[in-house]
């Protein structure tokens, strides 16, 4: 499952993998944009507006939206439970950066100060490694790209679900001291 980006989009400087990606996903914003989409499940203009704790400005997440849509790692479409909004969807190579985002937030949880509450979820999917990471992936590829998955008897949450439950958990704790 190889998707290639369309070089097009890029001001290609060299042919160098690292500057390539960075070239993609070089600006804080959009790893920002991608992890909300991929761990907050948020798919709408306003979700993502509203739902960023980093407070994004909308002139800046629209921008984000179409620079994210021309390299190819995000998809845009009518939503047909509603006229007037868009749904917008990872792309097979945004799902693909599960394991770099999972390496990325234990880099931070390590060498930054990160409260534990926001840092948990990158703790757990770290931790679970790769296997977990393929989960990941495949439930994304189901919310996203619309591919059935299948579903072990007794398998219990999905990776979403259990990352989630334990935000929430530590929230919770974090709150109540």
């Amino acid at each position: 499952m190889s998707a290639k980006i369309d070089s097009a989009s890029l001001a290609v400087k060299s042919g160098c993998a690292i500057n390539l990606a960075t070239e993609v996903l070089g600006d804080r914003w959009s790893l920002v944009v991608l992890r909300d989409m991929m761990f907050g499940n948020f798919r709408h203009f306003r979700e993502l507006l509203s739902n960023n704790m980093e407070g994004i400005a909308s002139n800046i997440l629209a921008a984000r939206l179409k620079h994210l849509q021309e390299v190819g790692l995000i998809s845009c479409a009518q939503d047909p439970s509603h006229k007037q909004k868009l749904i917008y969807s990872l792309t097979e190579p945004a799902i693909q950066l599960v394991p770099v985002m999972a390496t990325l937030g234990e880099w931070g949880r390590r060498h930054l100060p990160v409260t534990h509450e926001l840092s948990i979820r990158a703790k757990l999917l770290f931790e679970g490694g790769p296997q977990m990471w393929e989960e990941f992936m495949e439930e994304l590829r189901e919310l996203h790209l619309g591919r059935r998955r299948v579903v072990r008897a007794g398998a219990g949450p999905g990776v979403l679900q259990r990352l989630n439950d334990a935000y929430l958990a530590a929230s919770k704790k974090s709150r109540s001291r």
